[in-house]
């Protein structure tokens, strides 16, 4: 990927991560919403938007509706932080790697638990 593909798909990040902390009035949104990586196309056309929810399978799937009715206005707001020619059609995503990542530490933790257990 080139280096200007990764500036874009930073500066959009971040633009976005200050978009969703405020700007977004929808009861059903969650608060505790983390855009975790956004991937541009090279044509800048189109980006993929992981996010990351605090909150139940239910808050996920409220997520995803609000972003996605959202999208236009999302949109509007990155054109005035993030000087691009075009703005890139968003797609979110749930990246679960933060909930797999407590998973996989917990049933480590049991195992050295376990261990622990047998040893003494």
């Amino acid at each position: 990927m080139s280096d200007r593909i990764v500036r874009i798909s930073e500066e959009i990040k971040r633009a976005l991560s200050v978009i969703l902390q405020g700007s977004i009035k929808d009861p059903r949104m969650p608060k505790f919403v983390t855009v975790m990586r956004v991937d541009v196309t090279r044509d800048l056309k189109y980006a993929k938007v992981y996010i990351s929810v605090m909150g139940s399978q239910e808050d996920k799937k409220n997520c995803l509706i609000c972003l996605k009715n959202a999208t236009g206005f999302i949109r509007r707001e990155i054109g005035r932080k993030v000087i691009i020619r075009s703005i890139p059609e968003l797609t979110f995503v749930i990246d679960d790697s933060v909930d797999y990542g407590f998973k996989i530490d917990k049933i480590l933790n049991e195992i050295k638990e376990k261990d622990n257990g047998e040893t003494n």
